[in-house]
């Protein structure tokens, strides 16, 4: 019976059927259920001069996006006035919780308290609007625009309100210094299989073969 156990564990392992469940972390006072996993992974594009009527953009320092990735710290990202900046969770999904809690936190930082409009979507073509954050560190209920535990989001985009906050400076523009999904799921299948992933389903493939023979010995 031991044996028979350990052969069925190792299958299950080399399929990736075991895993563990982060822990809830808080970060900077937000509970986050999975933890560092439940923030942006990767930045799909960066636009401080999107709005073309308003040309004000950060200095230099202001304006690496990859600050906007990960854990809230001491980086942050300037989005210019009018700017954007779309991210993208990758070992994760955004979703929505059932209810009225807050789904998706954004962290903004910076010494004006700035607006910034909130977009999500599935597959970075195909925008919804779920309204707009106001300034400092601010939560968003996905579930109050109609989205639900259903839904799945891989892409978040921030866009600065030019009405709120300075026009001007060094850090014009909402500062953005993380961006995390409260409301986490695995990330989102990708329609199309790694490589990776044939040779893990080989490699299972090959266990059950052994185990069949095993059993019947």
């Amino acid at each position: 019976m031991k044996k028979m156990f350990a052969i069925l564990f190792f299958v299950a392992l080399t399929l990736g059927m075991v895993s563990t469940k982060v822990g809830a972390v808080p970060f900077n006072g937000v509970e986050f259920p999975d933890g560092e996993v439940s923030f942006a992974d990767a930045v799909i594009s960066y636009e401080p001069d999107y709005d073309p009527e308003h040309s004000a953009t950060p200095f230099e320092k202001a304006s690496i996006p990859s600050n906007a990735l990960g854990t809230p710290n001491f980086g942050m990202v300037s989005l210019g006035d009018g700017g954007r900046i779309t991210l993208q969770f990758t070992d994760n999904s955004l979703t929505g919780s059932g209810d009225g809690s807050f789904d998706l936190w954004v962290y903004e930082v910076g010494p004006d308290v700035e607006d910034t409009y909130v977009e999500i979507s599935k597959d970075n073509i195909t925008w919804y609007s779920v309204g707009k954050v106001f300034g400092s560190t601010s939560g968003i209920d996905i579930d109050a625009f109609g989205f639900g535990t259903d839904d799945f989001f891989s892409y978040v985009r921030l866009t600065d309100d030019t009405n709120e906050g300075g026009q001007i400076g060094d850090v014009v523009g909402a500062d953005i210094a993380a961006v995390g999904a409260i409301s986490s799921a695995p990330p989102v299948a990708n329609p199309t299989p790694e490589p990776g992933t044939f040779f893990l389903l080989s490699v299972g493939l090959l266990g059950l073969l052994k185990v069949r023979r095993m059993l019947t010995i």
